[in-house]
């Protein structure tokens, strides 16, 4: 069983390989990280990392020949598990709108948008450990409550349009979107691989998840 872990040039990728290897110890996955769209055909299941500007993000994966093509067939056609996080995440969405507008993969529909809290005091990018509000069950989300911590890096959010595929929000002058999902796709805003016990149990589930 693999996990294939995309490098397209964005991402946390030593950090993100190293948590996804140690929750692999409890279901035996092989972790790859890869930049090869024909090991992420053969692979079970998809995560995709992501720092950094939407626009500058995507044209990172776009100019991955192939990848585009592969991720669409593996995840939308096959139903292969697939994870997104931070910007990985982001890319989900119809359009983003940092520094213009640029078109996501569109596999959720919604807008990526700035955060804006009702505090002006609260500074942005909204970074460090923060509580999660989980809104609706998930297998993700197994063994993990409401008021766990996550660690958060980020200055825009996803804006999901439809309110089932939120599953979990963070409190910053506002709701923020933490998670989000449907189907065999999910994404996380917060950085599992820096969130100690919750982002380790997380990933864990994912490895396991079987949508």
């Amino acid at each position: 069983m693999r996990a294939a872990l995309i490098d397209y040039g964005s991402g946390n990728l030593a950090s993100a390989a190293k948590a996804l290897a140690r929750a692999a110890t409890n279901t035996g996955h092989e972790i790859v990280t890869t930049a090869d769209p024909e090991v992420v055909r053969d692979a079970e299941r998809i995560i995709l990392p992501g720092v950094g500007a939407f626009a500058d993000c995507m044209k990172g994966l776009v100019a991955v020949p192939g990848m585009i093509e592969i991720l669409r067939e593996r995840v939308l056609k096959d139903g292969a598990p697939f994870l997104g996080i931070c910007v990985g995440m982001q890319l989900l969405a119809t359009v983003g709108r940092e520094f213009g507008d640029h078109a996501g993969l569109g596999w959720i529909a919604g807008e990526v948008v700035k955060i804006t809290p009702s505090d002006p005091t609260l500074k942005i990018p909204h970074m460090g450990w923060n509580e999660l509000t989980l809104l609706q069950p998930h297998p993700l989300l197994t063994g993990i409550a409401s008021g766990a911590h996550a660690y958060f890096v980020h200055s825009y959010q996803l804006k999901p349009t439809l309110p089932d595929d939120l599953l979990a929000t963070t409190d910053y002058g506002g709701a923020l979107t933490a998670m989000v999902g449907n189907e065999n796709i999910a994404g996380t805003q917060f950085h599992p691989e820096k969130s100690q016990a919750t982002g380790l149990r997380l990933l864990e589930n994912f490895l396991g998840w079987k949508p």
